[in-house]
């Protein structure tokens, strides 16, 4: 399932990025890769906030549409 559908405060472990080589670059390099645990803290209107690899993240619905945990 992609990440927009995960669970607030449910720790998920990253399966597949997809998206154009460009788009998995962007992701890859703020730490969404395969096999990493993120969890989400807040979503609203699809749009998530995460902590992966202790740190938090903000990305969008479209970026967070192409991360399946």
């Amino acid at each position: 399932m992609p990440l927009t559908m995960a669970s607030i405060g449910e720790t998920n472990m990253i399966r597949r990025v997809g998206g154009n080589e460009e788009t998995r670059r962007f992701l890859e390099n703020l730490g969404f890769v395969a096999g990493t645990e993120v969890t989400v803290l807040s979503a609203i209107g699809g749009n998530v906030i995460v902590n992966i690899k202790d740190s938090r993240v903000a990305i969008n619905a479209d970026m967070a549409r192409y991360i399946m945990v």
